[in-house]
Formats: C-alpha cells, sequence, structure tokens
C-alpha cells in the first residue's frame, strides 16, 4: 500500500495532509506553534488522535519522543555519524527496533527492521510544498511508520 503526504503550504505551524492511492485524505497531522520543540499531531478524519510526537530538549543529538494512546511508544534518535546521517527507533511499543538509511538530503529514504523493509519514503519533486510517497511492506502498522516519517521531515527541516 503506498501513501502520500502533501505538506500546506500558507499556514501557520506545519500541517500536513496524508492520501491513499486513490487521492481521498485518509489522515491529516497538525503542528503546534509558538511551542519550545516540534511538536506534531497525527489525527484520522473524524479528529482522532493516532500519534504524538515531540521533540525532546537539552540533547546532544536530535531525539523525538511518539506516543501513542497517551503512552511512550517508540523514540526516535539521530545516530552521531560523520558523513552521512543515520536513525534508529526503538521503544515499549514495539517488538524490535528499526533503522532509518538513505539519502536523506535528496528524501529518499528507507525503514527497516533487520532486512525486513518496513516503509520506503521518496520525494515527489516539483510540487507546491513538500510531497511524499510511502511505500509500505506487508502487514506493517502504517501509523508507527508515518510518525517515524514526520520525524525524519522535521529532523531535515531542522537542518536547512
Amino acid at each position: 500500500m503506498n501513501l502520500y503526504i502533501q505538506q500546506r503550504i500558507f499556514t501557520w505551524g506545519d500541517k500536513f495532509s496524508i492520501y491513499d492511492e486513490a487521492g481521498n485524505e485518509k489522515y491529516y497531522v497538525e503542528g503546534e506553534i509558538l511551542t519550545f520543540g516540534k511538536k506534531l499531531h497525527l489525527y484520522d478524519l473524524r479528529g482522532r488522535e493516532l500519534a504524538y510526537i515531540e521533540q525532546q530538549l537539552m540533547t546532544f543529538l536530535p531525539k523525538y519522543l511518539i506516543y501513542r494512546s497517551n503512552a511512550e511508544f517508540a523514540e526516535v534518535v539521530k545516530e552521531f555519524t560523520f558523513f552521512h546521517q543515520e536513525y534508529t527507533v526503538n521503544g515499549p511499543g514495539m517488538d524490535a527496533g528499526w533503522s532509518v538509511h538513505g539519502d536523506f538530503f535528496d528524501h529518499d529514504y528507507e525503514i527497516t527492521d533487520g532486512d525486513t523493509v518496513i516503509a520506503s519514503v521518496t520525494k515527489e519533486w516539483f510540487t507546491l510544498g513538500d510531497a511524499y510517497e510511502i511505500s509500505f511492506g506487508a502487514g506493517v502498522d502504517e501509523i508507527a511508520a508515518l510518525a517515524v516519517v514526520l520525524v525524519i521531515d522535521a529532523c531535515i527541516d531542522a537542518q536547512s
């Protein structure tokens, strides 16, 4: 299954719409404004919060916590590397850790669980605002994978 993330432009704060393969809106994301650190909320179309992402401040490397049902689900940490970027995803809500690797400057990367591809992300070029295509592996928790993609986007955005 594929989903498409489209950043809304001309808005206060971070706002994204997430579409299915037929072009129907499936989820939306709203960021809080006037806060210390990035805070994002992932909602379904009925307005129910599916995930909450919060940037942890006062850390040496970027670190974000992902909450589901008001409980910590996972943490995403940017690893210390010299020539490339790499992220790890671990937490109480996950069976095993995930790693994120690829070409982050071109927004082309994969989230993997060992040898299994959880999701592949590619940037759609020549669009108004950022747009991404996410291809999920079979049986993947798409909310967890979407939350990780939103964290990576926040990290990349903070670097530019």
